[in-house]
C-alpha cells in the first residue's frame, strides 16, 4: 500500500518543472494539473518536458478537465464539445504521463435520474473507443459532485465505474456537501474491491442544496480522513482548498504523526 499526497495546480508552463522539484523537496507524492478553466498546456513538447520532470521527481500527475462538461445535454453539440474537452485532456495526459482524467459527468436538467445516467454511460462508453482507437493512456475518472441537483452520487459514481470499466474520483468535500456527513467508512467499504483509489479533499461551506465553495482544510478534518484510509490499497490524495500546496503540507505532517 502506499499513499501519496499533494496539491491540485501545477502553475504555468513556465513554471511547471521548477514546481515539481519544489514539491519533490516539499514531499508531495502527487499533483493534479488544474485544466479546470483552459486546458493550458497546448504543445505536446511541452508536455513530454513537464511529464519527464514528474517522473525524475517521482510525482504521480493528474488532471482535472475543464467545468464546462455535461454529457447530458439537450443540445447535441454542448455534448461533442465535453467530449472533446475530456479526449483534448486524455491526448495532452498520454504526454505528460498522467494517470487519470478527472471530471464532472453532467447535470439532470429536467431528465429523470435513470436516463441521465443512461445518457452520461453512453457517451462515456463512446469516449473510451476513441481513447482506445487514440491509444491514450489516462483513465477517465468521474467525480462525485456536491449539489444535490448535479449527477455524481456516489452510487452513480460507483455504478458508473462499474459498468463501463473507467476509474472514479471520491470527493469527501462533495460527499459531506451532498449528504451532510463524511461516511468515510461506509463510501470506502463500496470500493473496497479497488487496489487504487483517489481522492479530493479539502474544507467545504455548504447549504441545504449543497456545496457552496471550497475552504481552507480545518486539522481535525484532515485527521478524521486519515485514520479512516485502508491500509491495504494504493490512494492518492488531492487537496484542493484555496491553499492546495499550505494544506497539503499539513496533511503530509499530519499523516506522519499518525504514522508514529
Amino acid at each position: 500500500m502506499s499513499i501519496k499526497f499533494g496539491p491540485a495546480g501545477l502553475g504555468p508552463v513556465n513554471e511547471a518543472i521548477s514546481n515539481l522539484e519544489e514539491y519533490h523537496k516539499l514531499g508531495f507524492k502527487a499533483c493534479e494539473i488544474a485544466f479546470t478553466y483552459v486546458i493550458y498546456i497546448k504543445k505536446k513538447e511541452d508536455a513530454l518536458k513537464i511529464g519527464k520532470a514528474a517522473k525524475k521527481f517521482d510525482i504521480q500527475l493528474s488532471i482535472h478537465a475543464p467545468y464546462w462538461i455535461n454529457l447530458n445535454s439537450v443540445d447535441k453539440e454542448k455534448i461533442e464539445k465535453s467530449k472533446q474537452r475530456i479526449l483534448k485532456c486524455c491526448e495532452i495526459g498520454t504526454y505528460l504521463g498522467a494517470k487519470r482524467v478527472v471530471f464532472h459527468p453532467g447535470y439532470y436538467g429536467k431528465m429523470d435520474k435513470d436516463e441521465t445516467y443512461e445518457n452520461i454511460k453512453r457517451e462515456i462508453i463512446d469516449i473510451q473507443k476513441i481513447i482506445k482507437q487514440k491509444k491514450y493512456t489516462p483513465k477517465l475518472a468521474p467525480e462525485t459532485t456536491g449539489k444535490i441537483n448535479v449527477f455524481g452520487s456516489i452510487d452513480e459514481i460507483k455504478k458508473l465505474s462499474q459498468e463501463t470499466k473507467i476509474s472514479f474520483c471520491i470527493d469527501f468535500a462533495h460527499i459531506l456537501a451532498r449528504y451532510k456527513n463524511y461516511n468515510f467508512k461506509e463510501i470506502l467499504k463500496k470500493f473496497k474491491n479497488y487496489k487504487d483509489i483517489h481522492i479530493h479533499f479539502s474544507g467545504i461551506e455548504y447549504g441545504e442544496k449543497g456545496e457552496k465553495h471550497h475552504k481552507l482544510t480545518p486539522e481535525i478534518e484532515i485527521e478524521k480522513l486519515i485514520s479512516n484510509l485502508p491500509k491495504n490499497l494504493d490512494i492518492t490524495v488531492i487537496n484542493e482548498s484555496p491553499d492546495t500546496i499550505g494544506d497539503s503540507i499539513k496533511t503530509i505532517e499530519i499523516y506522519r504523526g499518525q504514522e508514529q
